[in-house]
């Protein structure tokens, strides 16, 4: 999915559903996680990442992007807080005797923050150069409110495992008009409680990378558009992967489960094709800046 946000719900008239958090880490890997390869697939070619690029990923979720880098030839390091299921599966794809190289084999993951690796031994290389030239926070921002703020603690605790001018990849939603998905994901708005709206989806802004970027003291140095269309074999399997993202979980608790499933399948209406299969073209954004 990622930076944790600390999301704020008022109780609901009866028994609030009993989320499985394994089934809902199972759907973002093995259904929703993919939407995004576009995105990690331009940044890493734009950034030449291969053999020589040492990867901090934080919010890593299940690992895709990491896997996508590894199998570059990079070395990666993962760390997540607060979704220890998502990183249970990144540890079983990225796991060394799933590879036999000894890139791979270098991968870590770590349950926690940025500075639970400043701690460690792995905080420079042998040569004493700086751990990671390449940071990358491909959890999408702009679509819940608060979601900066938690990106922007992650960037402070990973400054000290990087030296000066290396590139940190921030990512977001595209503007509402550009991405389909956008109809559905107000879903999250309209049943969310008004008054806890910290928890809930709100339509991307057009600054909101470059407004982290300032806050972290980080300095521009390119950013690019991705189409990350979202595909889905049937409409159970896109009410799946959505709420796995989370953005629908202050809906969930504002109202129930089986009203929040109504009205996003309600939602995909339009967007499902004669074939069952559900197609929502979106845009995501990437802003790369450097450390001072």
């Amino acid at each position: 999915m990622t930076p944790t946000l600390v999301r704020h719900h008022l109780p609901h008239a009866g028994t609030a559903p009993r989320v499985d958090p394994w089934a809902r880490a199972r759907d973002w890997a093995e259904i929703q996680e993919r939407m995004l390869v576009p995105l990690y697939e331009a940044v890493y070619e734009r950034l030449e990442v291969g053999s020589a690029t040492r990867l901090l990923g934080l919010g890593c979720g299940s690992g895709l992007a990491l896997l996508m880098a590894a199998s570059r030839g990079a070395g990666v390091t993962g760390v997540d807080a607060g979704a220890p299921e998502r990183l249970a599966l990144a540890r079983e794809r990225l796991l060394p005797q799933s590879w036999g190289t000894r890139a791979r084999a270098g991968t870590r993951l770590v349950d926690g923050e940025p500075a639970d690796l400043a701690s460690g031994a792995a905080d420079s290389d042998d040569s004493g150069a700086a751990a990671y030239n390449l940071v990358t926070a491909f959890e999408p921002i702009g679509c819940v409110g608060g979601d900066s703020e938690g990106l922007g603690e992650l960037l402070a605790g990973a400054r000290p495992l990087v030296g000066r001018g290396v590139p940190v990849v921030l990512a977001g939603w595209g503007p509402p008009e550009r991405c389909a998905t956008a109809s559905v994901l107000r879903v999250a708005t309209k049943l969310a409680d008004p008054l806890r709206g910290a928890g809930s989806w709100r339509p991307a802004l057009r600054d909101d990378l470059e407004e982290v970027a300032q806050r972290a003291g980080l300095r521009p140095d390119g950013s690019g558009r991705v189409a990350c269309p979202f595909g889905y074999a049937d409409v159970d399997a896109a009410v799946r992967g959505l709420l796995s993202t989370g953005l629908f979980d202050a809906a969930v608790a504002a109202t129930d489960q089986a009203q929040v499933d109504k009205e996003v399948r309600e939602a995909l209406h339009p967007h499902q094709r004669r074939d069952g299969t559900v197609w929502m073209p979106n845009i995501f954004r990437y802003l790369i800046v450097l450390t001072p």
